[in-house]
């Protein structure tokens, strides 16, 4: 009996508090409720973007619609223009997120590998870009992209990337700096003993170790200039429009041609779906590098970058 109870007590508490199976069953528990408050949103707007009229004014439907109902997506792809406009934010979104990508990495390997003269005041200043509101910075940018001729152009969001001042590019330089700051000074001198310059040690040893850090900065870079529309209002202006500066036409769009009552429905549901198409690419660029991203999560939770 006193066994018996010894096992029972083990198998509740553990060797130790963490393994067991009273703090591995709390473990989930919190897991699959946080889990549920970041998918409910994305559940519900699923379940709305699926939903006819009927089922939208029917009482006795709530979350599941009573059929898929597809002609929301149909409308909203043809109010979007989708495959333009898709193409339209891939090019403001995908190609400065890659530049920042890889300037963030240069600038963040040259603070962590060399010295150089008056280092500290120049890192002071790269945290003191991200420290400063954006906004602040704004209206020196939109005079100097008019004096230069790039406003309404796509050089206006690709030249501050170019150059180490894009969108939070302060958090991604020191990111790698303090990733390169891990690599072992000893792998370098050997490479340099072998009479490798400079850049070879950077792409042969530098960046194959630093693949799931670039794929994560990436993402976030991504993400984030997806999901930006201040900076594409004010220098993109109206001639080019991403998916994000499109939802608010939609919205305006059906607002003015269903005007009030009934329509508020037909529109909660079809802008729910756009909603879901503006949202797709970012999940698919997600699901193709997740391995690396959470590879690149972990590292850093190991190494305290």
């Amino acid at each position: 009996m006193k066994n018996r109870s010894k096992k029972i007590k083990r198998f509740l508490f553990g060797f130790k508090l963490t393994d067991g199976f009273l703090f591995i069953l709390l473990v989930y528990f919190l897991l699959i409720i946080i889990g549920f408050v970041y998918l409910y949103p994305i559940l519900h707007m699923l379940s709305y973007s699926f939903q006819s009229l009927s089922d939208l004014l029917n009482p006795m439907v709530n979350r599941i619609p009573s059929k898929l109902y597809f002609n929301n997506y149909k409308e909203a792809f043809i109010t979007l223009d989708y495959f333009k406009t898709l193409g339209i934010s891939l090019s403001v979104t995908l190609l400065p997120a890659v530049i920042q990508t890889i300037v963030a990495s240069l600038v963040g390997y040259g603070f962590a590998k060399y010295e150089f003269p008056l280092k500290k005041m120049w890192m002071a200043l790269l945290v003191a870009t991200y420290i400063i509101p954006p906004q602040v910075t704004m209206i020196p940018k939109y005079v100097l992209f008019n004096d230069i001729k790039i406003l309404s152009k796509i050089w206006s969001i690709i030249l501050p990337a170019t150059v180490g001042q894009g969108l939070n590019s302060a958090i991604f330089i020191l990111i790698f700096y303090q990733f390169y700051r891990m690599i072992p000074p000893v792998l370098d001198e050997a490479a340099s003993i072998d009479g490798a310059s400079s850049l070879r040690i950077y792409f042969k040893i530098a960046v194959p170790l630093s693949i799931p850090t670039f794929v994560t900065v990436f993402l976030f870079s991504f993400v984030w200039y997806w999901n930006e529309t201040y900076i594409s209002t004010l220098f993109l202006g109206n001639k080019v429009k991403t998916l994000q500066m499109m939802l608010a036409t939609f919205v305006s769009e059906y607002t003015s041609r269903f005007g009030s009552g009934q329509a508020d429905y037909v529109n909660e549901a079809i802008k729910m779906a756009a909603t879901v198409l503006i949202i797709l690419p970012m999940l698919i660029v997600y699901f193709v590098l997740q391995r690396q991203f959470v590879e690149g999560i972990d590292r850093a939770g190991i190494t305290g970058e």
